[in-house]
């Protein structure tokens, strides 16, 4: 007979969370995590859930690629600033991120304020990017609707041919980065019987007050 989808299910045995082994800095505590899982996840660990709401409150979540993390700077990331979700986070800046990491069984919250990089900053890693990634910037008219798959790569093959004597692609003017500036984080650690671990760090007057949830 065929599982019911209700009895899937699995222990969480791998590791354990608590106020006293946490570092009292979360951006300390998210790049722990993070090295350990960049040793065990090889297929996208940087990827991460981003949700947005409209002005009307309308909820969207996406997966996008982290590029970048600090105290100072936040959570970076890179999109077409005429996406839907370019045009939410215009709307409604506040947001909020999720990392999912199976291998360790931990979830990591993020929640704050997003912001525009700078041109200058979205420059210099647009130039990083692979050249065919670079010119698919230009080639994607992102959340627009588009005629069929052979419209896109007729674009991208005539604008590979546009900038095929250019050694030097120029950033698309609807193109870069966004900060999101945290206030808010929430490490899960899966523990047995569903009593899992959740800490929590809050920004309060200027410092991080962190607290155990209920799971």
């Amino acid at each position: 007979m065929k599982k019911s989808i209700a009895q899937l299910r699995r222990s969480y045995e791998k590791a354990k969370l608590s106020e006293e082994s946490v570092s009292t800095n979360p951006f300390e505590q998210f790049q722990i995590w993070f090295d350990q899982n960049l040793k065990v996840n090889k297929n996208d660990p940087t990827a991460m859930a981003l949700a947005t709401t409209d002005k009307k409150g309308m909820p969207t979540n996406r997966i996008v690629l982290l590029k970048e993390y600090s105290h100072e700077s936040g959570f970076s990331f890179y999109t077409n600033y005429d996406s839907r979700k370019a045009k939410q986070i215009k709307e409604n800046p506040n947001a909020s991120l999720l990392f999912y990491w199976p291998q360790t069984e931990r979830q990591i919250r993020v929640e704050g304020k997003i912001r525009k990089l700078s041109k200058e900053t979205s420059e210099t890693y647009f130039h990083q990017r692979p050249r065919e990634s670079q010119i698919g910037a230009w080639a994607s008219e992102q959340s627009s609707a588009i005629p069929d798959r052979n419209y896109l790569e007729s674009t991208m093959n005539d604008l590979t041919h546009f900038f095929k004597d250019q050694s030097t692609i120029p950033l698309p003017p609807y193109w870069g980065g966004y900060t999101l500036l945290p206030i808010y984080f929430e490490f899960w650690q899966g523990r047995p019987n569903r009593l899992h671990d959740r800490i929590t760090y809050s920004w309060i007057k200027g410092k991080w007050k962190i607290r155990r949830l209920a799971p």
